[in-house]
């Protein structure tokens, strides 16, 4: 009896188990179903993670890097910038469709007024640390800064600095520019429509003036001096070179890009169109009024262009550029004076 006991008890014991392993079997499957549903829910679809790829890919594309040679050697930049700080080249980043974060600005002479852009001023002069505060992921300068300034720069963004044997020539320079920027095929088509501008412009200035001669003459309000401007010179030999006009006999001549013109040379100009401009500020200025005067001198008064009315006051600020879209302006306004 007591084996039979004992037999009785396991057998009750085993099957309060079973019950219980199988009323646990039954409450848990439910919850086992959920978290099963859960796993599959949390499982990113093959869409979901086609875009996190496409994500990283592009965020690993906008974050690559080259190498280039600039005037001062080899640098790292990115291949698609972003933020890009062009100094006193904003001209050709608006003429490849870039907006630059600042614009270069000089106490003494002011900004590129014709440009037009509504972005904060870069005082050149002054502290570079200012750049900070744009976060720009590319610096590009040109000739006005050296080793010293350009490793200053280069402290705030990679930058870089167009060598010197292309910025004697806007094509060239816009070229460069557009190659850094990583968009050459968007030059190609400014300098297709450009050249076509050149030819029709020039052949329409040919046969209006000829080889009737031009001087380009520059106010100096502050020290009150006159520049003359020769064929070599950087912001207006281009109306010779590339437009066609006959430059005066003075300018032709002239070594250097400018030269102050004194008064005993003056009746010497012998020029029959003169263009003028003041080295800053605009034409509503009093003191470039003022200035405008000593073309009205008696020195003056035997000057072909001053007798014939042919003398032009033009806007500063894109006739001391050299850059494309301020070649375009120049052609726009010979046109306007000179073509009747």
């Amino acid at each position: 009896m007591l084996r039979w006991g004992q037999k009785a008890a396991w057998t009750a014991l085993l099957m309060v188990a079973v019950l219980g392993v199988t009323a646990c079997g039954a409450n848990n499957t439910p919850k086992e179903a959920a978290a099963t549903n859960n796993t599959e829910k949390t499982q990113p679809s093959t869409e979901t993670a086609g875009k996190t790829e496409n994500t990283t890919e592009d965020n690993a594309e906008d974050n690559a890097t080259r190498k280039v040679t600039d005037e001062f050697g080899e640098v790292e930049i990115p291949v698609h910038p972003k933020r890009v700080v062009g100094l006193y080249i904003e001209d050709y980043l608006k003429a490849l469709g870039v907006t630059p974060v600042v614009q270069w600005y000089h106490p003494n002479w002011g900004k590129q007024d014709y440009l037009h852009l509504d972005v904060p001023l870069f005082d050149f002069s002054g502290n570079l640390e200012a750049l900070l505060d744009q976060d720009p992921d590319l610096i590009i300068v040109d000739g006005g800064v050296d080793k010293e300034k350009y490793d200053q720069y280069s402290k705030i963004a990679p930058t870089y600095r167009l060598k010197e044997a292309v910025l004697q020539d806007s094509a060239e320079t816009l070229k460069a520019v557009a190659d850094v920027l990583g968009i050459p095929e968007k030059a190609e088509s400014v300098l297709a429509e450009y050249k076509q501008k050149e030819e029709d412009g020039k052949a329409k200035l040919q046969q209006a003036v000829g080889k009737e001669t031009v001087a380009v003459i520059r106010l100096n309000v502050a020290d009150k001096t006159l520049a003359l401007f020769g064929i070599k010179n950087r912001y207006t030999g281009v109306i010779y070179s590339e437009f066609g006009l006959e430059p005066v006999p003075m300018a032709a001549n002239m070594t250097d890009s400018q030269a102050i013109i004194s008064e005993e040379v003056i009746p010497e100009l012998e020029a029959d169109h003169i263009i003028v401009f003041p080295a800053n500020g605009t034409w509503d200025d009093p003191e470039n009024q003022e200035a405008y005067k000593t073309l009205e001198g008696p020195l003056w008064k035997n000057i072909p262009a001053i007798k014939n009315g042919k003398v032009y006051k033009m806007e500063r600020s894109h006739w001391q550029s050299g850059a494309i879209t301020a070649n375009s302006m120049k052609l726009d306004d010979l046109l306007k004076y000179m073509v009747k």
